[in-house]
């Protein structure tokens, strides 16, 4: 391999390393806040790209003004469906909340077969957004650079919030115990409601940048990304922040760096995920920033 080539994979593997990281901390905020796995947060890349892209192609909208009105609504969403399909069961079983999320995924996919159709459509490049950048013999697209600012940015500022803020003080106060911060004055409801919320809108950011960077749309596009950033939470550490950032990265660069060096096996890059689920499942459950928790029963 040539260097030109190994620092084309290097670009590839942080920028996509990126992308999961910023999907996975939704995953792992909410569970960190009401322990549920929240698999409806995947089809949310979904809601966001096909918002921002009907407000580009049919409203003629400025993309910068479709971006934002799809992380909006998103958000929205987000936080309509914390109160309509999980705040009813938060004193259920856990199995119903899971249960529940699974079916929201569900009903968000096959509305959006109904909706906008099956077939798949190319999404729109902006040109003030996307072109190419050359260093030597080295060619990428600005993406390549735009995404892991954009991903980093967004981190620092959830780490703000989360450990600077009084909201912040109140979501880790929820995490540690949930029964004790709700006798204390603490509103759960409403740390619940901005939990989902930020995690929305991550999703929302991540799933027009999926849209920008692999410019294609269509109903199923969130359940893949939407596994492997489960995934990289886990690996990270199920509920820790800096978990789901270090996760998401090593997921990333481990799946291009393995198409990299062994190209004969690009055929199983997805399987690579879930090899790397069972292995942190078998040696270290907590994940790598994870703390090592019984479950109460």
């Amino acid at each position: 391999m040539t260097l030109e080539i190994f620092l084309q994979n290097v670009a590839n593997a942080i920028s996509l390393g990126s992308l999961y990281a910023l999907i996975a901390i939704g995953y792992t905020m909410v569970y960190g806040i009401i322990r549920l796995i929240n698999f409806a947060h995947a089809d949310l890349l979904m809601v966001a790209g096909y918002i921002s892209f009907y407000g580009i192609l049919i409203f003629a909208m400025p993309w910068w003004l479709a971006f934002l009105i799809a992380i909006a609504l998103t958000t929205i969403l987000g936080m309509a469906m914390e109160k309509l399909a999980y705040r009813p069961l938060r004193n259920a079983p856990r199995i119903s909340a899971l249960i529940s999320a699974i079916g929201m995924s569900f009903l968000l996919q096959n509305l959006g077969i109904v909706l906008v159709g099956a077939s798949p459509k190319p999404f729109p490049r902006p040109e003030g957004l996307v072109w190419n950048i050359h260093l030597g013999s080295v060619s990428f697209l600005s993406l390549t650079v735009i995404i892991p600012v954009i991903t980093l940015l967004l981190l620092a500022a959830v780490y703000l919030v989360v450990n600077k803020t009084n909201t912040g003080i109140a979501m880790r106060a929820v995490s540690r115990d949930f029964e004790t911060a709700s006798l204390m004055a603490v509103d759960v409801n409403k740390v619940v409601v901005t939990t989902f919320a930020v995690g929305s809108g991550l999703a929302a950011v991540g799933g027009i940048m999926w849209s920008l960077q692999y410019p294609q749309i269509d109903p199923l596009m969130g359940v893949f990304p939407g596994l492997k950033c489960f995934i990289a939470a886990v690996m990270g550490g199920i509920g820790s922040v800096p978990g789901a950032m270090i996760g998401g990265f090593i997921l990333g660069i481990g799946e291009i760096m393995l198409v990299a060096f062994m190209p004969e096996l690009s055929g199983y890059r997805d399987a690579f995920a879930f090899v790397v689920l069972i292995l942190i499942l078998l040696f270290k459950p907590g994940g790598i920033l994870g703390d090592h928790v019984v479950e109460k029963v």
